[in-house]
């Protein structure tokens, strides 16, 4: 992941911007551009121009904050104290930076917060053997830092404009912001007991981004109510118990956490838990009552791929790292690495129960990585049978890795169970 500080620092363009009134761009022609003579917008004025744009590029949802101390900033760091990020280092690293949108644009005085809904149809079925899930966000053929990144530089150019020689910094999930925070502050929902944000139209399927400025807008009134009531689906669906209590999300439970920010070994006791999910988890998104009646969302860029909707879990173990590269380098599945990814996908293997994804496991038992050899093990030894067993223990003879060898003699003690259990029930 590139460095937060890297995302570009728009200041002094033209007073016209090339993306204003052209053929290119027709749909942002209505927006009058402020040239010398004219009078600027008032602060109101400018708000309601700024909406109306990002609307026209293409978000859902817009609202402004004043750039203050957001009120998470003392639950972050009470999250972070509590351990409850894992691995993810850099959020305690830079967690200073979170106290104020100042420490991502100097001089800031506004944050336009927008909103892409990203409900699509329901993705097909997980039928097959082999198949596993793959959260929405990230089932299309386009990562969403992308495509929210060149709106926001959109909509940049349009407020530059307007008023030239303004500085501005567009936001896409990876600068120490608030953003949830924000975009509460800005009206676009409240925090559902799943840490998510919701919005009574759109549900919480929504990829957010922000573009902070050092123009003083008009601030919308913050989303003051929770519309949660007593429900706690969200909390009752979690397969691996991620929620120590409402509103608190343990990450290091958490399936998205575990299939795409863990770099290392899956922990044993939270695999089966992992179910068919490849990549990410929408089920406590899922069961929210709030996204049932969402709006499905028609934006070309986020329609699942036939190929991701659902997976093949057995394609994905037996990908070169070349043909990964080729196939995910423009997609959110690049996260997790090439390893991380077969490794998820050797552990859905396992859970699936079919025995015909023990030649492609026995195959993954000889990966140049410990991680992927200790899944596939693991794995092997859920499946069990004959020529699961005998691949362990061949490969139990050659192992050097300590904690692969851990995983062989786990794995052979299950296979073992399973078979006993089958002589008994014959």
């Amino acid at each position: 992941m590139s460095d937060w500080r890297d995302a570009p620092l728009r200041v002094a363009v033209p007073a016209i911007s090339p993306l204003l009134g052209t053929a290119a761009d027709p749909a942002l022609r209505p927006f009058a551009v402020c040239q010398k003579g004219q009078v600027a917008m008032t602060p109101a004025e400018l708000s309601t121009g700024i909406k109306a744009a990002a609307r026209s590029i293409g978000f859902d949802l817009v609202g402004i904050a004043s750039a203050t101390a957001p009120p998470g900033f003392s639950r972050l760091q009470e999250w972070l104290a509590r351990g409850f990020a894992g691995e993810m280092h850099y959020l305690p690293r830079r967690a200073a930076a979170y106290a104020h949108p100042r420490h991502v644009l100097e001089g800031a005085n506004s944050v336009v917060m927008v909103a892409v809904n990203y409900r699509t149809g329901d993705p097909a079925e997980v039928s097959g053997p082999n198949q596993g899930r793959i959260a929405r966000y990230a089932a299309g053929s386009a990562d969403y830092h992308d495509v929210l990144k060149e709106r926001l530089r959109k909509l940049a150019d349009w407020l530059h404009a307007q008023r030239p020689g303004c500085r501005t910094r567009g936001v896409v999930d990876t600068a120490p912001l608030l953003e949830r925070d924000f975009a509460q502050l800005a009206g676009l929902g409240w925090f559902g007991k799943n840490t998510m944000l919701i919005h009574k139209q759109a549900g919480s399927y929504l990829f957010l981004g922000a573009l902070l400025t050092d123009v003083e807008l008009e601030p919308d009134a913050p989303h003051a109510t929770s519309h949660c009531g007593t429900c706690t689906r969200c909390l009752d669906a979690c397969p691996t118990h991620a929620f120590p209590q409402p509103y608190v999300l343990d990450a290091r439970k958490c399936i998205a956490y575990l299939t795409i920010e863990l770099r290392g070994v899956i922990p044993a006791e939270l695999r089966s838990g992992l179910g068919d999910w490849l990549f990410g988890c929408d089920v406590c998104q899922d069961v929210c009552p709030w996204n049932r009646k969402a709006v499905r969302a028609t934006d070309a860029a986020f329609q699942p791929s036939a190929d991701l909707a659902p997976a093949d879990a057995r394609t994905l173990l037996l990908l070169s790292e070349r043909e990964f590269r080729e196939r995910f380098a423009h997609s959110p599945l690049a996260r997790p690495g090439w390893i991380g990814l077969r490794r998820n996908a050797a552990i859905v293997l396992g859970n699936r129960g079919d025995a015909a994804a023990v030649p492609a496991l026995i195959t993954a038992l000889n990966d140049p990585s410990p991680i992927v050899r200790g899944a596939a093990a693991w794995a092997l030894g859920a499946l069990g049978g004959p020529s699961a067993t005998a691949a362990l223990e061949d490969r139990r003879q050659q192992e050097t890795d300590a904690q692969v060898l851990e995983e062989l003699e786990a794995a052979l003690q299950r296979a073992a169970s399973c078979a006993s259990a089958d002589v008994s029930r014959g």
